[in-house]
């Protein structure tokens, strides 16, 4: 079915719509009270100062608003925002030209800072702390260091894997600010938010049940949003109710507990096919036909954090909850949420 010939809910932003969605100043993000709070402070006083903030280090899963706070970090400062990323920056010289193009007060931010060369890193811990690049020109004895001063300015560090950072380079940030998982209130609030800015008609029922399945993750949640508005769009509904909710993300596979069917697959491959387990990673992913990263790293966090898997040292278990969630009961040996075998966990 095509799609109606006047869209009411069409917006100016729709080609960048995920920019759109961004809140711009630290007033509209929702949720992270804590981090939001303790980040207010280290502006304001570096704007009472006149100086520019310290370094910041953002950590924590993808999709809780790392790239959006220093984007607002740099709004709120009223100062250039430069973007780059760890894997971008395999050589010394690669950081040296970025540097040595900031202006003062300008705000560089290096997602997946972790992933960053070992050279580069060493470089950027003179930078961080005295504004300053050593530039080697030859090679052998006769190479010389020329220092080149770099304007103040304020890294923003973003990684999902704080613990690869080596501590000289984490104990450079003046402010490290940990993002954790929303909660279905605060997502609720963001669906609206975005839903006003795209122009959708939605329910407070529909917006609830669209941030119950978003994982607890705002990107999700703006995910989401979008395919039940496409769905509305397409069978021409009118206002999104919950009704119209429910279809969409039953057709998009997506569960009540926002489980997709990734995550199923992994959960019915462990107890049909293995019997709860335990089973090793490699196999596992070889019976849901998906590289072991894929698994390990996207479906397996989210299992084991509503409960329904274990990590052991022997492999990946069932509990009792993923039992009961794919329809199946769980054996006597894991009624409680404990494997069959006396296993430590990884």
């Amino acid at each position: 079915m095509s799609a109606p010939a006047t869209d009411p809910w069409s917006s100016p932003d729709e080609q960048s719509w995920q920019s759109a969605l961004r809140p711009v100043r630290l007033d509209e993000f929702e949720g992270q009270p804590r981090v939001v709070d303790q980040l207010g402070l280290v502006l304001e006083a570096a704007r009472y100062r006149g100086f520019a903030p310290d370094h910041v280090l953002l950590s924590g899963p993808p999709g809780l608003g790392k790239t959006t706070l220093a984007m607002i970090i740099a709004t709120e400062l009223a100062v250039p925002l430069r973007v780059t990323s760890g894997p971008a920056i395999q050589h010394a010289g690669d950081l040296a030209a970025i540097l040595s193009g900031l202006s003062e007060g300008e705000v560089l931010f290096l997602d997946e800072i972790h992933r960053m060369s070992r050279p580069a890193e060493e470089m950027l811990y003179l930078a961080m702390e005295d504004f300053r690049v050593d530039v080697v020109v030859g090679k052998g004895p006769g190479a010389t260091a020329i220092p080149i001063e770099i304007p103040p300015f304020t890294l923003v560090g973003a990684t999902t894997r704080a613990g690869l950072l080596p501590g000289p380079l984490r104990d450079r940030f003046g402010f490290t600010a940990q993002l954790d998982y929303y909660d279905a209130g605060d997502l609720e609030k963001i669906v609206l938010r975005s839903a006003r800015k795209l122009g959708l008609e939605i329910d407070l029922a529909s917006a609830a049940e669209i941030a119950r399945r978003s994982r607890g993750t705002p990107r999700i949640a703006n995910r989401l949003l979008r395919r039940v508005r496409d769905y509305a769009v397409v069978h021409n509904e009118g206002t999104v109710d919950l009704a119209t909710s429910h279809r969409a993300l039953d057709l998009y596979e997506v569960d009540t507990l926002g489980l997709d069917r990734l995550d199923r697959n992994v959960l019915d491959a462990i107890c049909t096919k293995f019997g709860g387990g335990p089973v090793g990673l490699s196999t596992l992913a070889i019976a849901v036909a998906e590289e072991p990263q894929t698994v390990e790293e996207i479906a397996e966090p989210f299992l084991v954090r509503l409960g329904f898997l274990m990590r052991t040292s022997r492999g990946r278990v069932a509990t009792a909850a993923g039992w009961r969630h794919i329809g199946l009961a769980p054996p006597p040996g894991v009624e409680f949420g404990q494997p069959l075998f006396g296993a430590d966990d990884e």
